[in-house]
């Protein structure tokens, strides 16, 4: 389903990813993926591409909203759990739920910087770490996919590594890294993101040092109008970079 930019960026995802690999093989694979599907010029005709109607239009925006974290979230293409192409807009000086919390993710992450600069902090739990925070599980509601928090204790993190990435940068990251990351400029920054992976966690690890959360974060997602207009000036902003 889609038109040309779709089918030729579905076709890449199932011949880089669609085989057996290790993790180190599938952070490499996606992150030649990312890099590749991020250069500015392919991004910008994906996006126009989808802005137009092509793609599942309805599919993908029932899986695109605002994060907790401060970003639009995007979804691009669906490949299933193991292939999930999205865009994030980080906009800066968002104030939103848990935007400071260190957290990991379900499966290995993939991410280029297609504009702006995005900065970013990796951490370890230890005993003797310096960040005190709470502890917290987080999973998916089976009703409604709105974020649920268990509280899980106190814990101490090490701050291991700070790194700033500018447009035409890429990572990858395994699924229980711990890091936090936010837009590190006075305008918009864009990144493409790939979750991929043979396997999904069925849960993530939050910690707050901002304070109790509450037990459930509502996950409003988009509607088609709504998600076509994100792309329509995603596309703009894309073009006049």
């Amino acid at each position: 389903m889609g038109g040309r930019q779709v089918l030729a960026a579905r076709r890449l995802l199932a011949d880089t990813l669609g085989g057996e690999l290790s993790e180190r093989g599938t952070l490499i694979a996606a992150r030649a993926v990312v890099a590749e599907l991020g250069s500015s010029e392919r991004l910008l005709e994906l996006i126009a591409e989808l802005a137009s109607g092509e793609g599942d239009t309805e599919g993908c925006a029932r899986l695109s909203y605002r994060h907790v974290l401060g970003f639009d979230k995007l979804l691009l293409i669906d490949g299933g759990p193991r292939q999930m192409l999205r865009v994030h807009v980080w906009h800066p000086g968002m104030g939103a739920i848990g935007k400071e919390d260190v957290h990991n993710h379900r499966s290995p992450l993939a991410s280029c910087v297609v504009h702006g600069r995005l900065a970013m902090e990796l951490y370890e739990s230890g005993g003797d770490g310096e960040l005190t925070a709470d502890r917290y599980q987080e999973s998916l509601s089976d009703g409604s996919a709105d974020w649920l928090l268990e509280p899980a204790g106190r814990a101490r993190l090490r701050l291991t590594h700070t790194g700033q990435y500018a447009a035409g940068s890429s990572y990858a990251l395994p699924a229980r890294t711990l890091h936090r990351a936010w837009c590190d400029t006075a305008a918009p920054t864009v990144t493409l993101f790939l979750e991929t992976g043979a396997e999904r966690r069925r849960h993530t690890d939050v910690f707050s040092a901002a304070g109790p959360h509450t037990g459930a974060v509502a996950k409003v997602p988009m509607d088609a109008r709504d998600y076509l207009s994100a792309l329509g000036d995603l596309a703009e902003l894309l073009r006049s970079s």
